[in-house]
Formats: C-alpha cells, sequence, structure tokens
C-alpha cells in the first residue's frame, strides 16, 4: 500500500519511515486529575470545573451513576432527595435497559436509547456494549448508524463531536481548543461525502464518527475522554439534504480543489498542534478522489489511518489468512476478483499483494498480476490505462476488454470473488452458480454496507453455491440452513480491526502508520480463529471474545511498532498482550470519595 502512496506523493518524496524533524514535534497533555489512569479499586473526586455538587453530578454523563450511588457517596456529594431512596447494583441497571431496547420493533428507536443512554450515563453505555456486543454492535454501528446518518437532522439532540465548517476557516485551532478535553488520542474524522454505500450526507455524516469511537473504546480499550469525533462540514451535493428544512449543515454545494485542500491543511496543522504528535487521527468515509491524496499527503507527517482503506483491507485480509487454514494452501495460490474498485477495493488488493510478496519474496508487482478488478466500465485491463484513476493504475493487466462481472469471472476463473462495489444484489445466481462450478469451495466475501447494500445475503450465496460458499460479508446475516446443515456467515467488519490496532498505535506510542504494522494486525486476528469456528464455516472469531482479540491485535501492531522504529514508548513492556489488557478502559463505576 505505501507504493502505491509512494507513487501518489511522486518518486523522491519520502516514505513513512522516513523522518522529517520539521513535521514532527513534541506535544500532547495529560489526563490532569489522573481519573482515567485510576484503578477500580481507588476513589476518585468526580471533578468538573470544581468539585461537583449533586445536582451537577447526575447531569455530567462520565460521573452520573444514577441509583447506584451508595448511601455515602449520596451523603458527601449532596444527593439526598434528588435521588429515589432505592440503591440499585450498576448488573441490575444493565438488565433493566437491556429489557428497555429489546422491547423497541425499529432499529432506529434502539440507537436513539442508546445515544440517550451514552448522554446521561457514560459507563453503564459502555459497559451495555461491551456485554452484549453482538446484540448491540449492529445498533450502534452498521446497518443502523446508515439509517441514523440519513436521518440525523431530525433525531439530532444534542452535539456529540466537533463540527468544523467553512465558517471556522482561519479559526481552527480556536475551535479545537472549544473542546473541553485536552488529553486526546484518537480523532475520528469525516467530511461526509461518501457515508457508508449511502453516498453525500454531508454534516449528517457525524454518526460514524460518534459511532466508530464509540467502538474504540467498548472493543479496543480506548478511555471515552481520549477519543473526539469531528464533521469537517464543506457543503454537501445532496440536493435532497439542501432542501431539507432540518438539515443541520451548510446549504451550500462542496468546496473542491484548492479551497478544499487548504481547509484540509490547516485542520491537520492545528490538530497536531493543539494535540501533539502521537493523536490517531482517522480518516473516515472520504470520497476516493480525497481519501488517496489525504494518506498520501499526510501519511509521512502526520500519524494518519484510514479505515475505509487500510481497517478494511486488514481484515479482510485476515479473513483469507484464516481461509487457508480452513482449505489449505496459500493466498499465492489463489486468483482474487474485485466487483468495485474504489478505496476499499484497491486498498484491499493492495495489502493482499503485499502479503503474497511477504510470503513468497515474489516482486509485488508479480504478486498484483494474481488479482483483477471490475469497476463500473468492466473489467480494468491495460488498454484502459489512459482513463484510469491513478490508484486503479497498478491492476491494469494485458487482457482483452470485459463488460460485466459473470464475463469476467467466465474469464478469470477467480477463486475467491470480493465485492466493494457499494450495490446491493450484483451477485447474481448466474454469478456464483459459475463460481461454484470450477470451485470446490470458493471464497464469497460480499463486503458492501449497510445491509441493503451488500451483493448478496447469506441465504443466497449459500443456495445458489449449494452450500459450498465460504462466504462473509459487511454487515451481520443470520444463520443459514441448506440441506439440513446450519451454515453461519461471518462477517468481516471493521469493528475487528481498528480498536485494537488504535489501542497498539497508541499503548507504543507510534508516530506514524507503516504498512507492516496492518499486516501484524491481519495476522493476529487470524490466529484468533478456533478449530470450532473452522467446524462451523467461519473465517472469523465471533464477537464476544472482541476485548481478548483486540489485546492480542494491539500487542502485534505495538511489537512491529517497536521493530520498526516507530514507537516511542519506553522502555518496551515485556509482555505486550498483558499490558495491552491493562491499558484498556472499564466501565464498572468508580466509588467516589
Amino acid at each position: 500500500m505505501e507504493s502505491t502512496l509512494k507513487g501518489i506523493r511522486g518518486s523522491d518524496a519520502p516514505c513513512v519511515l522516513d523522518m522529517d524533524d520539521a513535521a514532527t514535534v513534541g506535544g500532547g497533555v495529560e489526563d490532569t486529575y489522573g481519573e482515567d489512569r485510576a484503578t477500580e479499586e481507588q476513589l476518585v473526586t468526580p471533578w468538573t470545573v470544581s468539585v461537583a455538587s449533586g445536582y451537577n453530578l447526575m447531569r455530567d454523563p462520565r460521573y452520573n451513576k444514577g441509583l447506584a450511588f451508595t448511601e455515602r457517596e449520596r451523603e458527601t456529594h449532596y444527593l439526598r432527595g434528588l435521588l429515589p431512596p432505592a440503591i440499585i447494583s450498576q448488573e441490575l441497571q444493565e438488565r433493566k435497559l437491556m429489557n428497555n431496547i429489546r422491547k423497541y420493533q425499529v432499529p432506529l428507536q434502539r440507537y436513539i436509547a442508546m445515544m440517550d443512554l451514552q448522554e446521561r450515563n457514560e459507563r453503564l453505555f459502555y459497559k451495555l456494549l461491551i456485554d452484549n456486543v453482538e446484540e448491540l454492535l449492529p445498533v450502534v454501528y452498521t446497518p443502523t448508524v446508515g439509517e441514523a446518518c440519513q436521518k440525523y437532522g431530525s433525531i439530532f439532540t444534542r452535539p456529540q463531536g466537533l463540527y468544523i465548517s467553512l465558517k471556522e476557516k482561519g479559526k481552527i485551532l480556536e475551535v479545537l481548543k472549544n473542546w473541553p478535553e485536552r488529553s486526546i488520542q484518537v480523532i475520528v474524522v469525516t467530511d461526509g461525502e461518501r457515508i457508508l454505500g449511502l453516498g453525500d450526507l454531508g454534516c449528517q455524516g457525524m454518526g460514524i464518527p460518534v459511532g466508530k469511537l464509540a467502538l474504540y473504546t467498548a472493543l479496543g480499550g480506548l478511555r471515552p475522554s481520549a477519543c473526539l469525533p469531528i464533521t469537517l462540514d464543506v457543503g454537501t451535493n445532496n440536493e435532497e439534504l439542501l432542501n431539507d428544512e432540518f438539515y443541520i449543515g451548510l446549504r451550500q454545494r462542496r468546496a473542491t480543489g484548492q479551497e478544499y485542500s487548504d481547509f484540509l491543511q490547516e485542520f491537520m496543522s492545528a490538530v497536531k498542534q493543539n494535540y501533539g504528535e502521537k493523536v490517531l487521527i482517522q480518516f473516515e468515509d472520504f470520497a476516493n478522489h480525497n481519501a488517496f491524496e489525504l494518506l498520501a499527503k499526510y501519511g509521512t507527517t502526520h500519524l494518519v489511518f484510514n479505515d475505509d482503506i487500510q481497517g478494511t483491507a486488514s481484515v479482510v485480509l485476515a479473513g483469507l489468512i484464516a481461509a487457508q487454514k480452513l482449505l489449505g494452501g496459500a493466498l499465492a495460490d489463489h486468483t482474487y476478483l474485485f466487483l468495485g474498485a474504489g478505496e476499499a477495493g484497491t486498498g484491499i488488493a493492495e495489502l493482499i499483494a503485499l502479503e503474497i510478496s511477504r510470503q513468497t519474496k515474489a516482486p509485488i508487482e508479480d504478486c498484483r498480476k494474481k488479482i483483477w478488478l471490475v469497476d463500473s466500465k468492466g473489467l480494468i485491463v491495460s488498454t484502459r490505462n489512459e482513463s484510469l484513476q491513478h490508484f486503479k493504475k497498478p491492476w491494469a493487466h494485458e487482457h482483452k476488454p470485459v463488460g460485466n462481472l459473470l464475463d469476467a469471472v467466465n474469464a478469470i476463473k477467480p477463486t475467491v470473488l470480493i465485492g466493494t462495489s457499494g450495490k446491493g444484489q450484483t451477485f447474481t445466481q448466474d454469478v456464483i452458480e459459475a463460481m461454484s462450478s470450477f470451485n470446490e469451495r470458493p471464497i464469497i466475501l460480499a463486503l458492501s454496507n449497510p445491509t441493503s447494500q451488500s451483493e448478496c445475503t447469506a441465504e443466497q450465496a449459500y443456495t445458489w453455491s449449494k452450500g459450498q460458499a465460504v462466504f462473509a460479508t459487511g454487515s451481520p446475516f443470520d444463520p443459514v440452513e441448506y440441506n439440513g446443515k446450519i451454515h453461519v456467515p461471518g462477517q468481516a467488519n471493521n469493528a475487528y480491526i481498528f480498536p485494537g490496532f488504535g489501542l497498539g498505535v497508541v499503548m507504543s506510542g507510534a508516530i506514524r502508520v507503516h504498512d507492516d504494522m496492518l499486516l501484524a494486525a491481519s495476522e493476529a486476528l487470524a490466529q484468533q480463529v478456533s478449530e470450532e469456528n473452522f467446524e462451523k464455516g467461519l473465517i472469523y472469531p465471533p464477537f464476544s471474545n472482541i476485548r481478548k482479540i483486540s489485546a492480542h491485535i494491539a500487542a502485534n501492531v505495538a511489537a512491529k511498532a517497536y521493530e520498526l522504529g516507530l514507537a516511542s514508548r519506553r522502555p518496551r513492556p515485556k509482555d505486550l498482550v498483558k499490558y495491552a489488557e491493562s491499558c484498556m478502559y472499564s466501565p464498572i463505576y468508580r466509588n467516589y470519595r
């Protein structure tokens, strides 16, 4: 992937490992009172601007415990009379809330209930999410978050992050200083131009950074106060939103060209100036034409990560590595065909090529020849080279033109079919039957989100392949029975990778992201797939073990950062897995003085 980005930067541009002293600064600020680093057994004082009174304490989501405040805490912090007399445990609160959430029939109602809880009682929100991750992940993230973003203007109640619009140009550093938390470790930022497979949602894309950072805490253990969601509002080209009376963003067409570039440059400079060298900036749901440029431009000067390009690639590669344990053989034995040649498709393709190159010691240019991509105009071949965008050019191989997916499948005869098109029902019955005709166990990954945009359903994949397919999707699907056998579809969800990856970056004090760190994350995830999972046809482990999985990913990523000389936190911990577990935020209530 670095080779692709270096091609965008130019042959004389530095790579990630070339540190530019002028681009590196010290910085970052600490948690002043040490509250987030305290152990659960330590008594902490609930601070706001000053020591909190009871009324303010109950309205601060970080410290509010609802009816779980003890008799002593109610006396000490002036809570007498402000609460009913009953004292209940956090576990009982959790059971009550899950009971309430399960009564909602509409997914968006569940999403709103969870967001209300996050704004009211932070620790209880994360306790619910951690303990019920498989049930609640589709609520706070894909697929429900897509609908939430579409309707964000209507359901918006309280800001959950920073909105930086073109109105703030020239004052972005001042805007960042308005955020109350100072010790920020991870920023997830979007400009809302390509939200999931739903297109340009402008300012309403904020649901994505909010959801991603909730998972950084729940699944990866980063403390909530260290996470900052940001939406850059540069306008929208969505006419429906521009004419919607409830739209919450700028009512103007998107900024482009130099205006857009200057705005992003000011933002990136302000982030480093305010939060230091080691804040991880995750680009999220930027359109293809900006995503690669931003990653290439800032990859050598900032700690940046694009989840759509790099996170998706890492989680898909992990599934393919695990599939080799299920089927036997090696990655180099396969031929890969992608439907979709955007940031996700080309990012996955490049990481697969990198891993094949690493395993076989073959030049990456040769490894790319095993991988074919189909875009809206058909198979990407060398005769189209002059009209291709720069990130597609490495995949333009010698072949006669092919106009559609079915013809490409029959011509290339791939063993692995991967969908990143953002268009639903494109893996037709003919396509899957063709894949099954020349593969005993075809690997089929329908990765587009949300569920409505999935290239095919689990039932279609298993039925049309007569139960032969090794199948995974981007959105969750229920198990499918075919010929008396239960097939459990895996979910190639980025949530497997980015929380643990972020934890590994933060705990090692990494100052840049390198491709080898992505490969390390993939290998760690693949190692967590058990024989029991393989027996069900799964190539991903269950989310119920996600914190353990994230700790192993973090340890692998941190180890690679130390090996590459990119880690700044010294000395290196002896046991990185245990250290990762010790760094993880716990949602258990604290006892107050």
